[in-house]
């Protein structure tokens, strides 16, 4: 069917899922959260609940029409803007959005153990770009567009593991230790040049990789032109984001180096000072 702006097509599934993880969030806050932190202390700081809100807002927005339909319907540069918005904002919001209480709740007993095994920067780097490459291949790609249950499974999968390539930087709690700032910014450095493959089979491929797309209604792009645009998506939009994230963290990491030196150096002048006023009382 030829697409149209005027007649938008819902998801009532997506709405759903949207408001059952928002009330989850804050039904945990109200009823748990007390009971897990200490008498004054919050059960979340303003920050972690404008970041929930937001990461289920971007959950929104790429489930549900217009961009849902173009990605499930039409277009694969599409389906791309979907799985980038899906792991590069919603998964770091959900991370960031986790209160250090509700983090240790998720990992009760020996599931910690688990979770710093596979939240190591090395497991968890090759856990979510295996991830990415089992959903970017053909066969999983034709399977997700002809069954929503396949479409949800693979969003849901590819969300979890990007969650836990996320947890090295953004980790709420000391029992899964976030990396050194510069440790952080050599991680996402190597993680922006990962896709690299990937985007680079979809930008020079000779031929279309996904026959299911040719098979759609063209929107005055061919499949394979949009196939190559795919790639640029997942690496130019990728890259971008995962490096104004590393010189986020370059600069904090400078004003904190650049504040500790004052601090020392404050320190020393004082030492001085005092020890002058010694040499002089006993002079």
């Amino acid at each position: 069917m030829p697409w149209s702006w005027s007649h938008p097509q819902w998801h009532p599934t997506v709405w759903l899922l949207c408001a059952v993880l928002l009330c989850g969030y804050y039904l945990a806050l109200d009823y748990i959260g007390p009971k897990r932190v200490q008498p004054g202390e919050p059960v979340a700081t303003r920050a972690q609940k404008r970041n929930a809100i937001l990461a289920v807002a971007t959950i929104f927005v790429a489930g549900e029409w217009p961009i849902h339909t173009l990605a499930e319907r039409y277009l694969y540069s599409v389906h791309m803007i979907q799985h980038l918005l899906l792991v590069l904002v919603a998964a770091p919001l959900m991370v960031a959005a986790t209160p250090p209480w509700m983090a240790r709740a998720l990992f009760p007993g020996r599931l910690m153990n688990v979770a710093r095994l596979v939240t190591r920067p090395l497991p968890a780097l090759i856990l979510f770009n295996a991830t990415l490459v089992f959903t970017h291949w053909p066969t999983m790609v034709d399977a997700s567009v002809h069954s929503e249950w396949a479409h949800f499974g693979l969003h849901v999968l590819l969300v979890f593991t990007a969650m836990i390539m996320w947890m090295p930087v953004l980790s709420p709690i000391l029992e899964l230790p976030r990396l050194s700032y510069p440790g952080q910014m050599l991680y996402l450095f190597l993680q922006s040049l990962v896709p690299t493959v990937p985007a680079s089979f979809l930008t020079f491929g000779s031929r279309p990789l996904y026959h299911v797309y040719t098979t759609f209604p063209r929107m005055g792009i061919s499949a394979l032109a949009d196939q190559r645009f795919a790639g640029i998506e997942m690496k130019l939009i990728g890259g971008a984001i995962l490096w104004a994230l590393l010189v986020a963290i370059f600069i904090k990491w400078y004003r904190i180096e650049n504040r500790e030196g004052i601090d020392l150096l404050s320190y020393r002048d004082v030492e001085r000072t005092m020890n002058r006023t010694e040499l002089t009382k006993h002079g």
